[in-house]
């Protein structure tokens, strides 16, 4: 790479790190100090520890290693903001985030315009001050810094509806209305043929992907049928109305043990007022809308339902070669940018709802994580979680790729995950 390029190159950089950067500066315009702090159950963290925790990243993996004379802000950030990276020192105990009055916000914000200063002077100064191979290592940790950083603008949002929701004045995090459906598709289910053979699977091409997204290699299927759109509201609830949550023979083991110790009868933020269904929204409590697609089910739930329909969740790669062949075939539905999903819509794979698939977060044969703590980014998490794909509202678009792996515990409610259903071919 010539100077020129090089410097083309590292001013992109540059703006795409104060890009994100800003992002998350946006997504707080509508707090006040007082919802900083937030956190309702360990699962969910404050805002102010999203915000604390993406800069102590670029300071722990980027500015400490990398930058020259550079300062450590608070030598106490890096236990109190880090998430559970053991290799580089002891995580303060996530359900006790909450408790962190201090740093106050107003410090934790110039924590960020420091490393914000920081991290630009080190973009700038890469073609001169640092050996090639070395500027290429430190473009690859910033890079990783700026789409972590994505991850946690789409939690910052999830972790704020969940502590938003405990209070019973059920606030709105946006104040302007939910835009109305006023043509929803019918209410059906179609379906896509898969046929059985050999198929590649994982990341391909150029650009930025994670690690638990590759080596790509060849998956053998069965024949398959993937249902072209999401649930919806109207068709869970005739699972409710059926007795979905009162039925063991629905559930699996753990999920049957799960219902009965929580008591659950219907999906996360779902209530009833004067026997009409409404649904908590980042934009406060709504109506309860039959056409959009359902959200905020957990893996047990997600189970329960496609057996009550006599079909059953997808795998990942079921769910990856659909997607491919159905994204190669009619792009996705574009929705206008909003905080809730729209209505169902035939191929809808991103920008609804995270989808749930039978598959357990493994590795990829052949999947070696990369050395000393970073390498605790995705691999350490391989064990007991079950597999996302597709991308909800709420995700930054570069993390709807069709080969993005998003993981979380069978029993999670509080992502924005749906459902698509599978159906096996008789043979």
């Amino acid at each position: 790479m010539n100077d020129l390029s090089s410097a083309k190159f590292n001013s992109s950089l540059l703006t795409f790190f104060q890009q994100s950067r800003e992002a998350s500066k946006r997504l707080c315009e509508n707090l006040e100090v007082e919802d900083y702090g937030l956190q309702a159950i360990a699962e969910t963290s404050p805002i102010k520890w999203h915000l604390a925790h993406t800069s102590w990243f670029y300071e722990t993996f980027v500015l400490k290693p990398f930058a020259n004379d550079y300062t450590e802000f608070n030598a106490a950030f890096q236990h109190l903001f880090n998430s559970y990276y053991n290799g580089v020192g002891q995580p303060f105990k996530r359900p006790n985030r909450g408790l962190l009055s201090r740093p106050t916000v107003a410090e934790v914000w110039r924590y960020r315009q420091i490393i914000d200063d920081a991290i630009a002077e080190l973009i700038l100064s890469l073609p001169t001050a640092h050996a090639p191979n070395q500027a290429a290592l430190i473009e690859q940790r910033i890079e990783l810094g700026i789409q972590h950083e994505k991850q946690h603008q789409e939690l910052m949002l999830t972790d704020l509806k969940y502590n938003f929701y405990q209070n019973p004045l059920l606030p709105s995090y946006d104040t302007a209305p939910l835009s109305e459906i006023t043509d929803a598709p019918a209410n059906r289910t179609e379906w896509y043929n898969i046929e059985s053979g050999l198929y590649e699977v994982g990341f391909s091409g150029n650009g930025f992907h994670f690690d638990n997204e590759t080596p790509r290699h060849k998956t053998y299927l069965n024949s398959v049928n993937i249902a072209t759109q999401l649930v919806s509201n109207a068709a869970f609830l005739k699972f409710m109305q059926d007795g979905g949550y009162q039925r063991p023979e629905l559930w699996l083991s753990d999920g049957w043990d799960w219902v009965q110790s929580q008591s659950l009868s219907r999906p996360l933020y779902w209530f009833q007022n004067d026997q009409q269904w409404y649904e908590y929204t980042l934009y406060g409590p709504v109506k309860l809308d039959p056409s959009r697609p359902l959200c905020h089910v957990s893996f047990y739930e997600a189970d329960a339902y496609a057996r009550w329909c006599g079909a059953r969740l997808p795998s990942e790669f079921e769910w990856e070669v659909y997607a491919t062949s159905a994204s190669q075939a009619d792009e996705s539905t574009i929705h206008s940018p909003q905080w809730h999903p729209n209505a169902c819509a035939d191929n809808d794979l991103q920008q609804q709802v995270w989808q749930w698939t039978a598959s357990s977060y493994a590795a990829y044969p052949g999947f070696q994580p990369p050395s000393g703590a970073i390498g605790e980014y995705n691999g350490k998490f391989m064990c007991n979680q079950m597999v996302l794909r597709g991308g909800s509202c709420l995700s930054p678009p570069q993390h709807t790729r069709l080969s993005y792996r998003n993981f979380f515990y069978p029993e999670t409610q509080w992502q924005m995950s749906g459902i698509r259903l599978a159906q096996d071919i008789d043979r």
